[in-house]
């Protein structure tokens, strides 16, 4: 692998800096952003949508375990495609990663806006944007402790939302009935978009050079983060659901704070908006860290300019990458749309998934070493593709551009 001099990482983060920028990532993302919609999708299914979703991001988490402790360097699923597939799917999964993420960064910062201040989302989003590409700019270890602090001010708003809904009379334990009222379609759709909010693990992988006993360390922080993000997940949806119901909960544009506004405490409505904003800046935060790692890796590579291939000599940071995800992710927060935006990451990040699941296929040859990321690799197909069509046409077309970047960049080379 080229790199270019002085492009080397510190290490500095232990298990526990890994596990809270992963659930930093996956709370943020996923419970305040896509359940409803996924309770739109799957009616009563909503609860099995979850569990689906959990198996598949399990048997990726495991995958990606495997796989970063043998190779502990930036980039993740870019780095794993490259070495045990071969250099195009490397490069397939680093582009769906960085497009896919990128989009997931504007949708998480136009979140942001729309909490904060509704009328001014679009202005909001970019500042926010400014900000954390500024925090992440100083340093790792600063981007870890401020993520710390946001993940406590995350599970104690939705530890809230938890108890109020429980313990209110609106309370109606028929609603958690578990069907398929959306149809199955219906199940894979609400479990496809449920997948986005678990991906965060993907982060603690493409930190593989910051990460203190690499090989030791990723394999023990990804199960652990995405284990305490299922548990959250699920207390949540089972306190909310006999509230409002799978009807309710999918007409909701903010489903928490409705939850809390049924169960007959609507002053800790602006408590439950200011988790959700906090939520999204943890998300986004985790989000540009992970890009910028994975521009960083092709950068080395020449995939993407080699400009961007160098770390600051005292902050230790990919800083011009840092700030090229910055730049792009503030102008599509200025002018995109958060529903284009998410429906997008969701199929590329499941993209980027199933090539990891086909290199942790490589690593053994037995029917026990090989299941998981057989069921991984099926899963992610499966859910992509039932995702709604304008996300899949669009997605497959955004690949399909990168597979042509590709070919140029392999002809001009051959000659």
């Amino acid at each position: 692998m080229t790199q270019s001099s002085g492009s080397e990482l510190r290490r500095t983060l232990g298990v526990g800096d890994a596990v809270v920028i992963g659930l930093g990532s996956m709370i943020g993302a996923g419970i305040f952003a896509a359940l409803g919609p996924a309770a739109r999708a799957a009616g009563s299914g909503l609860l099995l949508g979850l569990a689906l979703a959990a198996v598949v991001a399990y048997c990726n988490a495991t995958s990606s375990a495997r796989l970063a402790a043998l190779y502990p360097a930036s980039g993740g699923t870019y780095v794993y495609g490259r070495e045990r597939l071969g250099p195009f799917w490397g490069y397939l999964a680093g582009w769906s990663f960085v497009v896919g993420k990128t989009a997931s960064c504007a949708a998480m910062a136009l979140t942001v806006g729309a909490y904060v201040w509704p009328g001014q989302a679009h202005a909001v989003a970019v500042a926010a944007v400014v900000a954390l590409t500024a925090v992440n700019y100083g340093g790792v270890q600063k981007s870890a402790w401020l993520t710390r602090a946001i993940v406590a001010v995350v599970l104690a708003v939705l530890a809230l939302v938890v108890v109020v809904s429980l313990g209110s009379g609106e309370s109606d334990a028929g609603r958690l009935d578990i069907g398929a009222s959306g149809g199955i379609g219906g199940v894979l759709q609400a479990a496809g978009l449920l997948f986005f909010a678990f991906a965060g693990y993907a982060r603690i992988a493409t930190l593989g050079e910051e990460v203190r006993d690499p090989a030791r360390t990723i394999p023990r922080a990804i199960p652990l983060a995405l284990g305490i993000t299922l548990v959250v997940y699920a207390c949540v949806a089972v306190a909310v659901l006999p509230v409002l119901g799978s009807a309710g909960l999918g007409g909701a544009s903010a489903p928490l704070a409705d939850a809390v506004r049924a169960a007959g405490v609507p002053g800790l409505v602006p408590v439950v908006r200011v988790g959700a904003a906090v939520a999204a800046l943890g998300s986004l935060l985790a989000l540009i860290l992970g890009v910028s790692r994975t521009t960083l890796a092709m950068a080395r590579d020449r995939y993407l300019p080699g400009a961007l291939a160098v770390v600051h000599p005292r902050l230790q940071v990919p800083h011009r990458a840092e700030l090229a995800v910055g730049a792009v992710v503030a102008v599509l927060a200025a002018t995109v749309d958060v529903r284009g935006a998410i429906g997008f990451s969701s199929f590329g990040v499941l993209a980027y998934y199933a090539v990891a699941n086909a290199s942790a296929w490589t690593l053994g040859s037995s029917l026990r070493a090989r299941l998981v990321p057989a069921l991984g690799l099926l899963g992610c197909l499966v859910l992509a593709f039932a995702l709604p069509a304008v996300s899949v046409l669009v997605g497959a077309g955004v690949l399909a551009v990168g597979v042509g970047v590709y070919g140029i960049r392999r002809w001009t080379a051959g000659r």
